[in-house]
């Protein structure tokens, strides 16, 4: 009846969360932040990214709402971990969100580092001289960022969620 599709309410996202999927994504961001933890971010040197709880708060929220529509959940998910630098942006991590499961879809999460750090860090990308063994310097990261989410099984277009 047309009447009563009008007047019937979306779904509530929270009632579309796998619980599975809430256990999945905080291990998920455990991952992340280790991976963040040893990013390669410049010839032979390595800096310890820092997250913000309001940042890990936020991509949760985004990862699981992205994860909700798709076959598998977040087990399909191959996540990629990127770290945004003025116009460039720097690969840090690939994570197969379940290997056992084949995956569905693909998400490029690009986090960017926070700008009133510039000054402190304007050779942390270049390729100049080298540092001593083990030289790490911790960074700490914006609270926006950027989703890119590509379904593996169909041609839809690219979805880009900017936060």
């Amino acid at each position: 009846d047309p009447d009563c599709a009008e007047q019937a309410s979306p779904p509530d996202l929270e009632l579309l969360h796998d619980p599975e999927d809430e256990l999945l994504c905080a291990e998920l961001l455990d991952l992340v932040r280790a991976t963040l933890g040893k990013a390669p971010l410049g010839a032979r040197r390595c800096s310890r990214l820092l997250m913000p709880a309001q940042l890990a708060a936020q991509v949760r929220t985004e990862l699981l709402r992205l994860a909700c529509s798709e076959p598998c959940g977040l087990r399909g998910a191959l996540l990629d971990l990127c770290v945004e630098h003025g116009k460039a942006c720097h690969d840090v991590g690939h994570i197969a969100v379940d290997p056992a499961v084949v995956p569905t879809f693909q998400l490029t999460l690009v986090l960017r580092l926070d700008c009133r750090l510039w000054p402190k860090i304007q050779g942390l990308f270049s390729s100049g001289p080298a540092f001593t063994p083990g030289f790490s310097q911790s960074l700490k990261l914006s609270t926006g960022f950027r989703v890119i989410k590509k379904k593996l099984y169909s041609s839809e277009q690219l979805l880009i969620e900017e936060c």
